[in-house]
């Protein structure tokens, strides 16, 4: 069964909400069109819709009231259309909740999150470390930032893991060092120095006048969020 299904014709703002739900552990399947999200949700039926009003074709208010005529799936209408004669009828259609856009995507994200757990009683994220934009299963050992997929290492993922666990602390070297080389590993403080500064290339806007992986001159490193 499918998280989220995004009916948007958009395709900058369906991939954008796509990338950071799945960032934060939900499934997501994407349809341009009302047809086509109403064929999907025959054969494979979502926990939550995502569903925008002006799509090529049947509009999304009529999706939403043929979605509702044979399901009680959860659903927030997600629209440039924001008049208060929009949100009545998108809510007395059966829309769970109406956003309108331009949306902030943290505001989205926690809407499909509550949505979630008080129809489904949990939420995905389950043990997932989620810092700021950052977001890590250590179970799957992946991590996500802004909603991209970070490339890392074993020794890159497991430092950075350790800083976000501990976001906000400074972090001596050598305890950095013992925890992903191990205690008994001779490795150098230049070895840290240079997995420092591939997480920073990989994270940082401008790795050079970081905001998230900081140094903390006499100690050691911080994760800020």
């Amino acid at each position: 069964m499918t998280d989220i299904l995004i009916i948007e014709d958009d395709s900058e703002i369906a991939g954008l909400v796509r990338d950071f739900l799945i960032a934060d552990g939900y499934s997501c399947e994407i349809r341009r069109s009302g047809e086509a999200g109403l064929s999907f949700i025959k054969y494979d039926t979502p926990r939550i819709v995502l569903l925008d009003i002006n799509l090529p074709g049947i509009d999304g208010f009529s999706v939403c009231d043929e979605i509702h005529r044979g399901q009680n799936i959860p659903l927030i209408i997600v629209s440039a259309r924001g008049t208060k004669d929009d949100k009545l009828q998108g809510l007395n259609l059966g829309a769970d909740d109406y956003i309108e856009k331009p949306f902030d995507i943290d505001l989205l994200k926690a809407k499909v999150s509550a949505l979630y757990r008080r129809h489904y009683g949990a939420d995905p994220l389950g043990n997932k470390l989620v810092v700021g934009n950052l977001t890590i299963d250590d179970s799957k050992r992946t991590a996500f930032f802004d909603g991209k997929p970070l490339e890392l290492n074993p020794k890159e993922f497991d430092l950075l893991f350790y800083l976000a666990q501990n976001a906000g602390k400074a972090l001596r070297k050598d305890t950095l060092l013992n925890w992903v080389w191990g205690a008994d590993c001779f490795s150098e403080p230049a070895t840290l120095t240079v997995h420092i500064k591939r997480l920073r290339d990989k994270i940082e806007k401008d790795s050079a006048n970081p905001r998230h992986i900081l140094t903390v001159w006499g100690v050691g490193y911080k994760y800020e969020g």
